[in-house]
């Protein structure tokens, strides 16, 4: 949670489960620890990547606001499965019954004597949950089968099934 005098922020790590060609969410939670009404703007590093919905907003005294982050599909995984993209949330005391319409770029400029606070957010890759090895248990893996030959001359087990199968693909492709 962050430690800001206007807003609790939770989480402080904007965590994804990063998978390929999926667009993936995770959710902030603002809680105004005022008897004010607080403005906020969400910036990233990176705005063609993420989608912000509410990226301004203005949080009631005593209050909560869910803002949703939504990372676009990617086409390729990141090296290592770093992740240096990050996100700066920025809070101001607003006049009371503001609302989002009110906001405005000025509101944010530290230059021009507004007191605003600033929450950096770092940005988490997980990598996803690994489907279960094809390999049955108690079999070698990364081995080629090895066919047994009986005293009769004849293969055993699996191994029949597999000439039987490079037998009948021969006769497909004649």
């Amino acid at each position: 949670m962050s430690t800001g005098e206007l807003l609790n922020i939770e989480p402080l790590e904007l965590k994804f489960p990063f998978e390929l060609k999926k667009q993936i969410s995770c959710s902030l939670q603002l809680a105004n620890k005022t008897d004010n009404y607080v403005a906020f703007k969400v910036k990233t590093t990176n705005p063609k990547k993420y989608c912000v919905r509410p990226n301004t907003g203005v949080v009631l005294p005593r209050s909560a606001c869910d803002v949703i982050v939504t990372m676009q599909a990617q086409k390729e995984a990141p090296p290592d499965m770093q992740c240096r993209d990050k996100f700066l949330l920025q809070s101001v005391v607003a006049s009371s019954g503001a609302t989002a319409k009110d906001i405005t770029a000025e509101m944010f400029n530290k230059e021009a004597g507004h007191v605003v606070e600033e929450c950096k957010l770092k940005v988490i890759y997980l990598s996803p949950p690994q489907p279960p090895s094809p390999v049955p248990e108690g079999s070698e893996e990364g081995g080629s089968p090895r066919g047994s030959v009986s005293d009769n001359g004849n293969l055993s087990g699996s191994e029949s099934v597999s000439v039987s199968i490079s037998f009948f693909l021969f006769f497909i492709f004649l």
